[in-house]
């Protein structure tokens, strides 16, 4: 015979009312006697509550939805595997992924759909401007959490923001290559300014203007991601490659956008015959599995990609919407090094290893 939940609260010697608070974990104010009552007998009856029954009471399916622009660049995917982990393991939810492409009408489709199946709550990796979509979203009664991106400054939002400090995450990239000796920088994006790529690039600024390095600092854009999209972003950098040969004065250091260019980078300057790191040298920012595994070895910023899924796994479930719309910046874990970086060509050899870049709090 099933077990059903009113033979649990008889069991427990509660109401039924009870005995579903604690299933659906609403036991703030419950008493810790009758918490403890309850749950020894779900377990000693071994009742488990019908996954149906309650999607069907609340409207709402234990699935996490993640947008992402495209899981073809690992890093999201990185993002992807921590998040689906945090969602499952801690609070008994599955992921649901979806690709927008960077496109709004993708994702405002994506929200509408996620809502149709009762999914409420969401995490978006975006880099559009307007994120007025997401509140719509919320206004909807989803929980909608954005990464790597803040709130609009001035407007109060309902969204929850979680974002890597990508101003230090630069700063620290610079700061390396600065005291390895290099004077002439620059910095390699895309076109399209994004918070996140603002952010790098005011960083990158910010280290070369505190070394006396302000004009001999550079930022240099190879182009729009939708000529090549997140899948092939590493061409972004290995089509900057040539332009960089031909510079008259070339940089000796580079800080790439992300690890993914600077490989793209590091393999185009193979192609027209500048070695790195002998001519020039390169740091990334994200700190992915695959930047271990280039040649030569890419030193880069590891961003604490682990405590920014809990955190937005965190938020993502919370239950007020003050708890859900916090904004929380993360420091880059380490800037790790590799051989990828090296003395500038005419500079002094150094016997010692540079003192290391940490990360400052702002």
């Amino acid at each position: 015979m099933t077990t059903t939940i009113q033979d649990v609260a008889r069991h427990a010697q509660v109401s039924v009312s009870t005995v579903s608070n604690v299933l659906n974990g609403r036991v703030d104010r419950m008493r810790p006697d009758t918490l403890a009552r309850v749950r020894a007998s779900i377990e000693a009856l071994q009742f488990r509550p019908s996954k149906l029954a309650q999607q069907l009471k609340t409207g709402q399916t234990p699935l996490l939805g993640l947008l992402v622009p495209s899981l073809t660049n690992p890093m999201y995917g990185h993002i992807a595997r921590e998040v689906e982990t945090a969602a499952q393991q801690e609070h008994g939810f599955r992921l649901l992924i979806g690709s927008t492409y960077r496109d709004r009408e993708k994702e405002s489709a994506f929200f509408e759909d996620l809502a149709a199946h009762g999914v409420r709550r969401v995490i978006v990796i975006s880099s559009l401007a307007d994120e007025r979509h997401f509140e719509q979203a919320v206004e909807r009664g989803m929980v909608v959490i954005s990464y790597d991106r803040g709130a609009t400054p001035g407007k109060r939002s309902r969204v929850g923001h979680v974002m890597p400090d990508n101003f230090e995450a630069a700063r620290m990239a610079t700061a390396h290559l600065i005291a390895r000796g290099h004077r002439h920088l620059a910095f390699a994006t895309v076109a399209g300014l994004t918070m996140s790529r603002s952010a790098k690039i005011d960083g990158f600024h910010a280290a070369a203007e505190a070394a006396g390095l302000a004009k001999q600092a550079q930022v240099i854009d190879g182009g729009a991601l939708n000529e090549y999209s997140d899948a092939v972003i590493a061409e972004v950098g290995r089509a900057m490659a040539a332009r960089l040969a031909r510079m008259k004065q070339r940089p000796t250091g580079i800080v790439a956008l992300n690890d993914l260019m600077a490989m793209g980078l590091m393999a185009g300057l193979r192609d027209v015959g500048v070695r790195v790191p002998q001519d020039i040298s390169i740091v990334g920012i994200d700190g992915l599995y695959l930047s271990g595994l280039s040649n030569p070895g890419l030193s880069t910023v590891e961003l604490p990609v682990h405590e920014m899924a809990q955190a937005m796994v965190a938020q993502a479930m919370a239950r007020t919407e003050e708890q859900a719309a916090r904004e929380q910046v993360f420091a880059p874990r380490q800037l790790v090094e590799r051989e990828s970086v090296a003395v500038p060509p005419g500079a002094p050899a150094r016997s010692t290893r540079p003192k290391a870049v940490e990360a400052k709090s702002r």
